[in-house]
C-alpha cells in the first residue's frame, strides 16, 4: 500500500510541480495571478477515479491527505500545525444496519410498512452499536426554542424518553411579521443541524425530521446517499440522541394518518406562536443495530508566513474542504467523484497558495484543508474548538465550496458578507478587477450556516464563503442553464470532471480570494462585525 501510495503520489506531484511554475508565468508582488492550468491539473487529479470520491474514512481519504500534504512541501508552505502539515481530527464512524434490526415506527396499533431508505432513514446520534427503542412520538412543530424571538416549541414539555418529530426550515414570515425568522432567508434555527442539537440539548431519546425539497432545499435522493452510507461524527464533541433520522413527507403522511392527526393542520398550528407540543399517539419499538468505528481524518493546514514584524502574528484563512461522500455500492459506478463538490476549492486552494507564495503580505496567510465537511463541518468544526493560530489573532476566514465550472462572469458572490466590514472589503476588490458585487437575495437555502466559514464565524471570526457570479460574459442564457443543470448532478455519482471545461470562472473566483485576502492581509485592523450580529458575541467576549 505505502509503495503505492508514494507512487501515486510522486506521479501526481511531478505533473503539478510542472503546472504550477510554468517558463513563462508573469507574476505581480501586488496580485500574484492564479494559474488555469495549475488549478486544472489538481482538479483533474483530486476529481479522478484514482482518489475513489476522497471519502472520509476511505482509502481515498487518506490518498487526498497525503496529496495535499505533497503539493503544500512543494510549494513551499511551511506546516501549520508545528512541524507538521496534519491535525489530527478523531472522528466516529457509525452506520446503520437496518437488516440486522427490527425497529419499526407502529401507529393505529400497527407497524407501518416503511423501508429504511425508501420511506425514512435513521442512524444513532450517540455513536452506540446497539439501542432498544419503546419511545412515544411527539410532534414539536419546528422544535425551535428562541427566546429572543420570543418563540418556544417546546412550551415546558419533559422531552425525555421521546423521539421527536419536526418540520425542517423555520417559521415563514406574516404579513404582520414581515422578517420572522429572517423573512425569506433561512435562520439558523431552520438547519437540520439545529434540530438535532437542540433535541439532544433538552436529552430527547431521538428526532426524526419530516423532509419535502422546498423545506431541505434539496431531494430525498440527497438524504438517501449521505443516511443510507456510513455517517460521522466528532469523537470528542457532545454526542447526539439515541436515533436521528429524517421520513419523506409521503411517510409522515401516511404516520399521521395512522395515528389520527392530520399533517396539514399540525403544520398550519406550527406556524403560530401558540403552537403547543402533540402527542402522536405512535412510538418508535424495537432494537436498532449499527456498526460503530473511531478513525482518525486530518485537516491539512499550510502558511505563508506574514512579512510584517508584527502583523504576521495574524492571519487570514483560506479554507475548503478535501472531502466528498468516497465509494458507496456494490455494482454499478460507485464512486462519487465530487469534481464540482469539492474538487474545485480544493484545486482552487492549491492553486492560491502557489500564487501567494510569489508575494507574501503583512499578516501570515493560511491555506486550510478541512475534512468531513460533507458529514455536518466536522474538520472545521474542530479546527474552530482547537485551533492551530488564536482565533482572536485570526482576521478572517475565506471559504470556497464548488467553483463556477462554467465560465467568465461579470459579477461575484459575497453573500454573508455583510454581517461584517467584509462586505466593503468584497465590494472594493470586485471594482478593482471589474466586477460587480452580485445583487443580494434571500439565503432561502440557509447557504450561510451549511458550508465550513459558519465554523469560524460561530467562534466569533468574520467568514464567509465567495461563490461564482452569475452574469456569465459568454451567452448567458446557456450559462445559467448549464449551471441550473448541476442540480441534478449535486451529490450523485455524475459530478465527474469533464475536460472540456472552461475554468475561467473557476480562476476568477479563485483570484477574487486570493485578492480579497491579500487585502485583508494589509489592511491596518482586522475586520470587525456589524453591530448587534449575534455572531460578533463570541468576537468582543
Amino acid at each position: 500500500m505505502q509503495k503505492m501510495l508514494s507512487c501515486v503520489v510522486g506521479t501526481a506531484l511531478a505533473t503539478s510541480l510542472a503546472l504550477a511554475f510554468p517558463a513563462q508565468a508573469k507574476t505581480s508582488l501586488h496580485a500574484p495571478a492564479v494559474q488555469e492550468a495549475s488549478l486544472r491539473g489538481h482538479l483533474s487529479f483530486l476529481s479522478s477515479d484514482m482518489l475513489e470520491g476522497r471519502g472520509t474514512g476511505q482509502r481515498g481519504g487518506d490518498l487526498t491527505v497525503a496529496y495535499l500534504e505533497a503539493q503544500a512541501m512543494a510549494a513551499g508552505l511551511q506546516p501549520g500545525n508545528g512541524k507538521s502539515f496534519r491535525q489530527p481530527v478523531r472522528i466516529a464512524g457509525v452506520k446503520s444496519a437496518p437488516q440486522s434490526s427490527s425497529v419499526v415506527l407502529e401507529a393505529g396499533g400497527q407497524a407501518q410498512p416503511f423501508a429504511f431508505g425508501k420511506d425514512w432513514v435513521w442512524a444513532p446520534g450517540d455513536a452506540k452499536p446497539v439501542h432498544a427503542m419503546d419511545n412515544e412520538l411527539v410532534f414539536v412543530g419546528y422544535g425551535i426554542s428562541a427566546p429572543e424571538a420570543g418563540w418556544d416549541d417546546y412550551k415546558g414539555l419533559d422531552v425525555k424518553g421521546k423521539i421527536l418529530v419536526m418540520l425542517v426550515n423555520d417559521p415563514a414570515p406574516t404579513a404582520a411579521e414581515p422578517e420572522r425568522f429572517g423573512g425569506k432567508g433561512l435562520t439558523y434555527y431552520g438547519r437540520w443541524t439545529y434540530k438535532f442539537e437542540e433535541a439532544a440539548r433538552l436529552g430527547a431519546a431521538g428526532a426524526l425530521l419530516i423532509h419535502t425539497d422546498a423545506s431541505a432545499s434539496y431531494g430525498w435522493s440527497v438524504v438517501q446517499n449521505s443516511w443510507m452510507a456510513e455517517r460521522f461524527q466528532l469523537a470528542e464533541d457532545a454526542l447526539g440522541s439515541g436515533m436521528e433520522g429524517w421520513m419523506t413527507d409521503a411517510s409522515a403522511r401516511t404516520l399521521f394518518k395512522a395515528a389520527g392527526h392530520d399533517l396539514d393542520a399540525l403544520r398550519k398550528a406550527a406556524e403560530t406562536r401558540d403552537f403547543k407540543p402533540v402527542a402522536l399517539g405512535a412510538r418508535v419499538k424495537g432494537e436498532t443495530l449499527a456498526a460503530v468505528r473511531m478513525i482518525e481524518q486530518f485537516n491539512i493546514a499550510a502558511v505563508v508566513p506574514g512579512t510584517d514584524p508584527k502583523l504576521k502574528e495574524e492571519v487570514v484563512i483560506y479554507s475548503a474542504h478535501w472531502d466528498h461522500l468516497g465509494k458507496q455500492g456494490e455494482s454499478g459506478d460507485t464512486i462519487y467523484n465530487g469534481a464540482v463538490d469539492n474538487g474545485s476549492g480544493t484545486a482552487g486552494l492549491l492553486a492560491m497558495a502557489q500564487a501567494a507564495m510569489r508575494a507574501p503580505a503583512k499578516r501570515s496567510q493560511m491555506f486550510l484543508w478541512v475534512a468531513a465537511e460533507e458529514q455536518g463541518l466536522l474538520g472545521s468544526a474542530a479546527y474552530a474548538s482547537s485551533p492551530l493560530w488564536p482565533l482572536a489573532k485570526t482576521a478572517a476566514n475565506l471559504n470556497l465550496d464548488s467553483l463556477n465550472f462554467v465560465g467568465s462572469t461579470r459579477d461575484i458572490g459575497t453573500k454573508g458578507s455583510e454581517r461584517t466590514e467584509l462586505a466593503g472589503m468584497a465590494a472594493a476588490t470586485a471594482k478593482s478587477m471589474g466586477l460587480s458585487v452580485s445583487a443580494p437575495a434571500p439565503d432561502l437555502s440557509g447557504g450561510y450556516f451549511r458550508s465550513d466559514h459558519f465554523s469560524f464565524a460561530k467562534a466569533g471570526v468574520p467568514a464567509f464563503s465567495i461563490s461564482g457570479g452569475r452574469d456569465y460574459v459568454k451567452d448567458a442564457e446557456a450559462g445559467k442553464a448549464k449551471a441550473q443543470a448541476y442540480r441534478a448532478r449535486y451529490h450523485q455519482v455524475t459530478d465527474e470532471f469533464d475536460p472540456s471545461w472552461d475554468l475561467s470562472g473557476m480562476v476568477q473566483q479563485a483570484q477574487f480570494t486570493l485578492n480579497l485576502g491579500r487585502t485583508i492581509a494589509n489592511a491596518p485592523k482586522m475586520p470587525a462585525w456589524i453591530a448587534g450580529d449575534p455572531l460578533g458575541k463570541s468576537r468582543a467576549q
